[in-house]
């Protein structure tokens, strides 16, 4: 009878050990820690001293109850990076050893099963408070020919500049004696007549709160007469001109203003168009679409002039977050009439335009 009771026992204990082993591991299968869907963000800036910026917490699956903060400092590739001691708050302000290098924060996610951590995405090179310093200074692209147009790339600047002012100006044939052409204040300048025999430059000035600075560009080659051959002068060939083994191709891209600072401004963008034998096109249909899709209007295609040039303006919309560090890409196409838009001479490019708040 005893030995009966015993048997019974064990194997009550032996059912009762199986039970809470399903059980613990069933517990243990359900236990779900935050994971991170979407990578934690920075938001805010600009991104110099003085400027504060906030940690966005990113997207997270299984419910997190609570955020805690890290920020680190790494080098200007993002890289090397360490904790700044006491930066644990979700807002950090960016101090004076932070200019010149890059800045990141991680975020980890807690619920009642655990915790997991993410990091952002290293910051832009931190800016100082001081007015910006040229570090590759501007230049001029296009041909020096009457009747073509020069483009002004603005070059890389230290300090973050807000924003650019130009002025293109006429030098002698030795790239001296430079004087300021007037109302020549755009990034695209059309070379005239008057400037037969001359050399062109533009004088590029960075500006952002804490002050202005000016840079010039190389004086371009002594500008010859339209027709010249190389780089198309003179009037464009028609798009009828323009077939298989040649293909069309977006040589130069521009922006007036040169970025976008509020929802109410006209933008204009001027998209230049020649072919692989370097001759501008006139007939040639270009598309512009934002990306992603619905963050500007934009016109229909719109056909280059005897210039080469399509003139297309936009306006964002209310889908664009006007936020400093940011940018809007465009999709350009470039096309024959009549053609499929996905062959025969056809051409596309990625650009983009700079947010700038102002």
């Amino acid at each position: 009878m005893i030995k009966k009771r015993s048997r019974r026992s064990a194997a009550m204990w032996t059912l009762l050990a199986a039970v809470l082993a399903v059980l613990t591991a069933a517990a243990t299968a359900l236990a779900a820690p935050p994971r991170e869907v979407s990578q934690p963000t920075l938001e805010g800036g600009p991104f110099r001293q003085g400027s504060t910026v906030t940690a966005g917490n990113g997207v997270w699956s299984n419910n997190p109850t609570s955020f805690t903060y890290q920020w680190l400092r790494c080098d200007a590739n993002g890289a090397a990076c360490g904790n700044i001691a006491g930066a644990t708050n979700q807002r950090y302000r960016l101090v004076q050893g932070d200019v010149g290098r890059t800045v990141l924060v991680r975020v980890t996610a807690r619920n009642a099963d655990g915790a997991r951590t993410a990091n952002s995405k290293p910051s832009p090179v931190i800016g100082d408070n001081k007015a910006p310093q040229a570090v590759v200074e501007p230049s001029v692209s296009g041909t020096a020919a009457v009747g073509q147009e020069l483009t002004a790339n603005p070059g890389t600047w230290n300090n973050i500049p807000d924003r650019y002012a130009y002025q293109w100006q006429q030098c002698d044939s030795a790239g001296a004696a430079c004087t300021a052409i007037a109302g020549a204040t755009g990034t695209v300048f059309g070379v005239r007549s008057a400037d037969l025999g001359k050399t062109l430059r533009v004088e590029v000035t960075a500006i952002n709160p804490f002050g202005r600075t000016p840079k010039t560009s190389n004086a371009t080659g002594i500008v010859r007469a339209s027709g010249g051959g190389g780089g198309g002068g003179g009037t464009a060939v028609s798009i009828t001109n323009v077939s298989l083994p040649d293909r069309l191709v977006i040589s130069a891209v521009s922006f007036s203003p040169s970025a976008i600072r509020n929802r109410s401004d006209l933008v204009t963008m001027r998209v230049r168009v020649s072919d692989t034998r370097n001759r501008l096109v006139q007939g040639a249909l270009v598309l512009a679409e934002a990306i992603p899709f619905g963050r500007v209007n934009t016109s229909a295609e719109t056909a280059t002039n005897s210039n080469g040039i399509a003139t297309i303006t936009f306006r964002p919309t209310l889908r664009l977050p006007i936020v400093g560090n940011t940018a809007v890409q465009f999709f350009l196409r470039a096309r024959k009439s009549g053609e499929n838009v996905l062959a025969g001479v056809s051409t596309r490019r990625l650009v983009q335009v700079r947010v700038i708040p102002g």
